[in-house]
């Protein structure tokens, strides 16, 4: 009686405790389909810029009352159920340290080439996807160059950083990868005030365990490109003088002189021409001078276009021996229109000190903020420190008729002349800025400068458009899954299925209820979970029936049977039930985002499944039990017979039989993957760019394959995405370039190449005729996508070990564990297998960190079902002879069929579901989870139980 009460209790408080939280869920769903209706127009399409811009408008006003308690939206989003960029639309991204300036920083910017060599080896060593510690990719590179050098003598020599160690290489490696987890977490720290002061809501930012790297989240973000510039901005604030022409216009002359000269020889010495065509292609000028479209050498400015052209030039040895050594070139922030119409930058000379540090640095700065000039432009004030002020007061006083340039990472905002001391600290960056651009600027330099510059190495951007597609598909499949589900329960067991169907219900609750409460995010692959957990939830309830129904086949009064079928099933229910555990806990702890919240979801629904299952369909029967002397409880309906009841298949008379089909299949599957050179990887595991590309007609994929082919001279993948068209389009180039602006130089290609093969122009949206669209790109960096591959066979390996300790370990004989081991293989390479084939046939599904999730899930189900086996097996072997006969592997086979049958048959229900209704981005995932179900069960039946008994007496003995 008290144990009934406990169940009650806890039953009551965990459904009110969800009830709660979820009412916020529902709030914060009707403040946004307000939104919607704010932002749409009368061809009911939705400006998502105009819905953000309403809920930002009332975040800080009360839109909730509940019981007298007042809640504004920003605290009705905070206790709201938290959906994912994949449901929602939005930014994901993954920014690694660059630690190559902070080791510099911290040897004080040594000049030492060695040093300087052994830095840059040691960052390719980490683009590599070296896992070794940046401290001693360093110290193994420059011992390789300098094998006689000194390296303390080297961080020494300045003086600088006393509270380091640097007598022994083992310090200096701790020193640097101190200074690095230090620069790591000041990063993190200033990336969320940057986000703070830009106004994102609901972001995430946090380290990523083990590495490097900072993941940011950002829900809701419409304008990508504004915020990787905030993100990625290192924001060095300097402040240097800028060199007078008369220090550098002799020396610019010279440089001219000797670059017309070469340019001269090089016609010269062409072969082929006459005199007279020499003679027409001398030059007048260098191409130094006649690129130039001010006054050289006194002003200079180029075109956009020429300016790498330019840096090469200034760069070159021969060059810079002619130039002044104290002068450094920048270029200003952005172009400038001249009166042709045409777009020039300004090149700046920098006057640089003997000890290279600028005038002041961006430290001393207190407070920024956007305001405007006199004349009404955009500008951003600057507030310094006392000590700041000082400083500052000095040098306006040193200056005074000469120009000040303010750079900020390297590029001059502006460079006004100073016609007076500045006493008070204060100052101003003042240019053609936009009031986005000034508000931003003001952000990055309120929240400071950044250690050491990030560089992108994960980006997925998904529109919000195809979010609220991914949230429609995710919940239509849940609701079509769960009834199907309940009506399968009902026609099958009767009254007894009508109490699980009330447990189920429960059990959906409770899971929903502390995802909210845990502060969770729902991911697409979450829902995919949730649909999953539905079907094989009711796993523990068709046990318990099962054993009831062969209770009252042997005429047991319903009370007695239902005692005995709850007891002789808990220990079934546990072992499988803790094997899926086992295995969601490993793509929990290995996996990242998207599949973390699949893992967190199957754990959840795991836990109250078995509470659902056990306790409250047991409360419910003791009801009946202690209301009636006769409770007219039934489990089956007389006009529905009893599912393999009478089964008479010799299954271990036949194993051989079932491994030559499974090698078969398994063969045949290999030699798909070998003429086809593989799987088709996604860009999680090979690297590279994914654009997904909405059309405003049907499109050939294998003719825009070829197309994009030639243009990109790399791989390509080109697959219809959910619809004709609807295309999913990868390639791997510029896959291994970091600079700043190849996301934009791919993407650029990209349009292109898509114009001239389709006619058709880019716009926002591609419902209009003649457009396209691109409403999600990914991108993912070599190094990221060989960690992913890392952490999926170490998943895998880690899982399947687990399990066989645990099968081992709980059944006491390890020859249980090593054939559910083989089984697990068996699955494994069998879905493999099946996607070779489906590729061969034309129908190709791509490999991704989400498809790790579906061969997880698979492990963890296909151990569920043959832990049955084995438990039935178990006990009857109880007291009894060490070897398993065969009649014994035969009975237990048979005697589980009718609960593995339907407990497959229920989760393939959810998971037809998923396969048809749940949209393009679960396919993959669901059709390894039909065929991971499929193989699974064979295997339970055909393959583990049948391996005991080739194993033979030795396997099976037990452990002393």
């Amino acid at each position: 009686m008290k144990s009934k009460k406990i169940v009650l209790f806890l039953t009551i408080v965990i459904t009110l405790l969800s009830l709660y939280y979820l009412s916020f869920t529902f709030v914060d769903y009707r403040v946004q389909r307000q939104a919607e209706q704010q932002a749409m127009d009368e061809q009911g399409r939705i400006d998502f810029d105009k819905s953000q811009a309403y809920l930002m408008a009332i975040w800080k006003k009360p839109v909730y009352n509940l019981l007298g308690a007042v809640y504004t939206y920003e605290e009705v989003k905070e206790r709201s159920l938290k959906l994912s960029l994949d449901l929602q639309g939005g930014m994901h991204v993954t920014m690694e340290l660059v630690p190559v300036e902070l080791v510099k920083g911290l040897a004080a910017y040594n000049t030492d080439p060695d040093f300087l060599e052994a830095l840059e080896s040691a960052q390719r060593e980490r683009e590599k996807g070296n896992p070794t510690s940046f401290g001693k990719l360093f110290v193994a590179a420059y011992k390789r160059l300098a094998p006689n050098g000194d390296l303390s003598a080297i961080f020494t020599a300045a003086g600088v950083r006393s509270y380091n160690n640097f007598a022994s290489e083992d310090a200096v490696i701790k020193a640097i990868d101190q200074e690095i987890a230090s620069g790591l977490d000041r990063s993190l720290t200033i990336i969320s005030a940057r986000l703070d002061r830009f106004g994102a809501t609901q972001t995430s930012v946090q380290k990523l365990p083990g590495s490097e790297r900072i993941q940011i989240e950002l829900p809701g973000v419409t304008h990508p490109e504004r915020v990787k510039k905030l993100l990625q901005g290192v924001a060095q604030l300097r402040f240097w003088t800028v060199a007078e022409a008369s220090t550098y216009g002799p020396a610019l002359e010279a440089v001219n002189t000797f670059l017309l000269k070469k340019e001269k020889e090089t016609i010269d010495a062409t072969p082929g021409l006459t005199e007279a065509e020499k003679t027409e292609r001398m030059p007048q000028a260098s191409i130094l001078k006649r690129l130039c479209k001010y006054s050289f050498p006194y002003t200079l400015a180029y075109a956009p276009e020429e300016m790498n052209q330019i840096e090469a030039i200034l760069s070159s040895k021969p060059v810079k021996a002619l130039l002044p050594k104290e002068i450094t070139w920048m270029w200003d922030k952005k172009a400038q229109t001249l009166e042709d119409g045409t777009k020039a930058v300004m090149l700046y000379a920098i006057k640089q000190p003997r000890d290279h540090k600028p005038l002041l640095e961006g430290n001393m700065i207190t407070h920024a903020a956007q305001t405007f000039t006199e004349n009404g432009k955009q500008a951003v004030n600057l507030q310094m420190n006392q000590k700041g002020a000082q400083i500052w007061k000095r040098i306006t006083a040193d200056h005074i008729g000469k120009r000040i340039a303010i750079a900020l990472d390297d590029r001059i905002y502006s460079a006004p002349v100073v016609h007076q001391e500045i006493p008070n600290g204060n100052s101003q960056i003042s240019g053609d800025f936009t009031i986005e651009e000034a508000k931003d600027l003001a952000s990055v330099l309120g929240a400071g400068s950044l250690p050491a510059p990030l560089r992108m190495v994960e980006e997925a951007i998904m529109g919000p458009s195809l979010g609220k597609a991914a949230q429609h598909q995710g919940l239509m499949a849940t609701a079509i899954g769960l009834g199907l589900v309940l009506l399968f329960m009902l026609v099958y067991y009767a009254k007894g299925g009508l109490i699980a169907n009330i447990a189920l219900l429960f059990n959906l609750l409770f899971i929903v209820g502390i995802l909210v409460e845990l502060d969770a995010t729902l991911t697409l692959p979450g829902i995919a979970g949730l649909v999953l957990t539905l079907g094989m939830s009711i796993d523990a309830n068709v046990l318990i029936f099962e054993r009831i129904r062969e209770e009252l086949i042997q005429k047991v009064h319903i009370k007695e049977a239902i005692s005995r079928g709850y007891s002789k099933s808990y220990s079934s229910i546990i072992d499988a039930n803790i094997t899926t555990f086992l295995a969601g806990a490993i793509l929990y702890y290995l996996g990242q985002g998207p599949v973390r919240g699949f893992a967190l979801v199957l754990m959840i629904g795991i836990i109250t499944s078995v509470f659902a299952a056990i306790f409250i369909t047991r409360l419910i029967f003791s009801f009946f039990i202690d209301s009636y002397r006769t409770p007219n409880l039934t489990f089956s309906y007389p006009a529905i017979p009893m599912l393999f009841k009478n089964v008479q298949i010799n299954f271990i008379k036949n194993r051989y039989r079932f491994y030559a089909c499974s090698l078969s299949f398994i063969a045949i599957g290999a030699c798909c993957f070998y003429h086809y050179k593989g799987l088709a990887l996604g860009v999680d595991f090979a690297g590279g760019r994914s654009y997904t590309v909405d059309f405003s007609k049907p499109m050939d994929p294998s003719a825009l394959k070829e197309g994009l082919s030639t243009t990109f001279k790399q791989g390509v993948e080109v697959r219809t995405y959910g619809a004709n068209h609807v295309m999913q389009i990868t390639t791997s180039y510029l896959s291994n370039e970091h600079i700043t602006d190849s996301d934009k130089k791919v993407r650029n290609k990209l349009v292109t190449a898509l114009k001239d093969l389709t006619q058709l122009e880019e716009n926002n949206t591609a419902s209009t005729d003649g457009y396209f669209h691109i409403t999600s790109s990914t991108k993912v960096g070599a190094t990221v996508a060989q960690d992913v591959q890392k952490s999926a066979k170490k998943a895998m390996a880690l899982a399947i070990l687990g399990i066989f300790i645990y099968i081992a370990l709980r059944f006491r004989r390890w020859g249980f564990g090593l054939a559910a081991v083989l089984a697990l293989i068996h699955d494994t390479l069998a879905v493999i297998a099946g996607f070779c084939i489906a590729r061969a046939l034309g129908v190709s599904y791509e490999i991704n960190e989400v498809f790790l999730a579906a061969i997880l899930t698979v492990i963890g189900y296909s151990i569920n079902d043959t832990v049955v086996i084995f438990d039935r097996i178990r006990e009857k072997l109880a007291n009894k002879a060490a070897d398993v006969p065969i009649a014994m592997v035969n009975d237990a086979i048979r005697e589980t069929l009718s609960r593995t049958v339907i407990t497959s048959f229920s989760t393939l229900l959810a998971v037809a579901v998923l396969f048809f209704f749940g949209g393009e981005a679960l396919r993959s995932f669901s059709f390894a989870l039909l065929l991971g179900v499929l193989f699974g069960t064979y295997s339970s039946i055909c393959i583990a139980a049948p391996l005991l008994e080739d194993f033979g007496r030795k396997l099976s003995t037990p452990k002393p």
